[in-house]
């Protein structure tokens, strides 16, 4: 039994509401994760009459709470309280751990699917389903529905229209972002979770629609295993826990049909632990992040890059492989986080720094690297994430580094700094190659982070290659659907939340094709 007092927001239940040690319920679909792909399966398949249950690790934060403050935000509402690194600790993997998961703290970026890549990924994978033709109508329902639009005049805030001064002298592709935002407010807290709900994220979007036609939400449930019974997905099993790290309850679930969406780091390692759906010794492989560096410059006249859109503007001029293979995102930044990224030292020098903090403003760099991470358990108890550059994507991160410090100059900045672990900057154009020859593609050299793992579950057509079938389910369990960027057969290039959006929508209408195979026939 469980006790549930809402008063505002999202009909959750918390741990805070749950009075009895062992709860033992029932749905047609449990999925695990309430962000990009778990919040649009549970609200496409409930509204379709199936009875759904969501299961989410972390808390439910509703936006009146959320204090704008970055590093309160971290510790609340990111994996490992913003601390999730890969095993050689020199790449920090930020993952929302929070009822709407990721979208709740991304930038907003809403970018397709490149062709390019979906034709790549028919010509490798056998994905003869997902050609643009197919995903088209999947996009355009999702961007309708989160409001997805170019950024108006009014959100290029000055360090983008920096960029796009930049870029255009060069004479290089620039475009305005696509945001999932209704009329924007312009804060620039975008990463801490937005206050005045004008992000559509899926905490004000799909949860609350599929909770509108019945589905149930639970918060601060910790999966520990898929159950299986005779080659099918029959449920799971969970802990409640309290945000104390007490264990509050244990949690079973009946349920026909199990939909995985909790990321490209926990849904691998949900299937480890399970024991499932690893036939080929591909769960947890082929993992990849779009590395990103944050390259910063100083230029004569204020910027203030923490006023207006986060991002507002990005370079698309090299985005096709055989140009490079990255793109350059104009990435505003606050204050605190603008000193972490160029460490300017304590005491004076950093006094220094923080007066002249409003003249520098930054681009972020996205590459598409190769997926040659792996997720997996050190002694089934601790998580490893085995990602290190690849050498063959170092070439592509210089490029881009390049790229940025040309967009830079050429916008009038009066320094770059490289986003090194040691200081290294660059004063003109002129001196740019002398300093990108000392960089090495070596441990703790590089300050990087990564806003998108994917690629750990991989999806395919050939079940000795891939984890998930082209229609989502996984090869080996039937009733076991992977519905999250776990999925992607390789990086993308671009920020994929708007790719897990559609292709989670695409997932659940193959699931309702297939419903008299899973669940007694409803009507919707």
């Amino acid at each position: 039994m469980t006790v549930k007092s809402i008063l505002k927001g999202l009909p959750v239940t918390q741990a805070s509401d749950v009075v009895d040690g062992q709860l033992d319920l029932q749905a047609d679909v449990v999925i695990v994760g309430s962000g990009a792909g778990g919040a649009v399966t549970a609200y496409e398949l409930a509204r379709q009459g199936l009875s759904v249950l969501v299961l989410e690790a972390g808390p439910y934060v509703p936006s009146s709470e959320f204090t704008e403050d970055f590093t309160e935000a971290l510790e609340a509402l990111y994996e490992d309280h913003g601390g999730q690194t890969n095993k050689a600790g020199d790449l920090l993997l930020l993952q929302g751990r929070c009822v709407g998961g990721s979208t709740v703290v991304n930038g907003c970026v809403s970018f397709r699917t490149p062709d390019f890549i979906l034709e790549d990924w028919q010509r490798d994978f056998g994905l003869d389903n997902l050609t643009p033709e197919t995903l088209a109508p999947y996009f355009e329902r999702v961007e309708r529905h989160l409001s997805i639009d170019d950024n108006g005049e009014h959100e290029i805030a000055m360090h983008s229209r920096l960029v796009r001064d930049g870029a255009k002298a060069l004479g290089w592709s620039v475009k305005p972002f696509k945001r999932n935002i209704r009329d924007c407010a312009l804060t620039g807290h975008c990463l801490s979770g937005c206050k005045t709900e004008r992000k559509q994220s899926m905490l004000v979007t799909y949860l609350p629609w599929a909770a509108a036609h019945g589905a149930r939400i639970y918060s601060d449930t910790r999966v520990t295993r898929v159950l299986e019974e005779g080659g099918r997905a029959r449920g799971v099993h969970a802990e409640v826990i309290a945000h104390d790290g007490s264990k509050v309850a244990d949690m079973r679930v009946q349920a026909d049909m199990v939909i995985l969406a909790a990321g490209a780091v926990q849904t691998p390692l949900l299937l480890l632990k399970s024991g499932l759906a690893n036939r080929s010794g591909e769960v947890g492989r082929n993992f990849a992040c779009h590395p990103s560096m944050y390259v910063s410059a100083r230029y004569p006249q204020p910027v203030y890059p923490w006023r207006g859109a986060l991002l507002g503007t990005y370079v698309d001029e090299f985005m096709r492989p055989e140009k490079g293979g990255f793109i350059l995102e104009a990435g505003g930044l606050g204050a605190a986080e603008m000193c972490l990224i160029t460490e300017p030292g304590t005491g004076k020098p950093y006094l220094e720094y923080m007066q002249d903090i409003k003249y520098y403003s930054g681009i972020v760099t996205l590459i598409h690297d190769h997926n040659v991470g792996q997720i997996s358990w050190q002694d089934g108890e601790r998580k490893v994430i085995d990602y290190d550059v690849a050498d063959s994507d170092f070439p592509s991160m210089v490029a881009a580094l390049r790229a940025a410090a040309r967009v830079h100059f050429a916008a009038g900045a009066s320094e770059v700094f490289m986003p090194t672990t040691a200081p290294l900057k660059a004063t003109s154009e002129d001196e740019l190659e002398s300093v990108l020859a000392q960089l090495e593609n070596a441990p703790h050299t590089l300050r990087l982070v990564s806003y998108h793992p994917q690629g750990s579950c991989r999806m395919g057509a050939d079940p000795a290659s891939s984890v998930v079938a082209p229609h989502g389910e996984t090869h080996d369990v039937a009733g076991l659907y992977v519905a999250d960027a776990s999925l992607l057969p390789t990086s993308i290039i671009v920020n994929p939340q708007v790719t897990v959006y559609a292709l989670a929508t695409y997932i659940a209408d193959q699931i309702l094709d297939r419903r008299e195979q899973y669940f007694r026939l409803k009507s919707a």
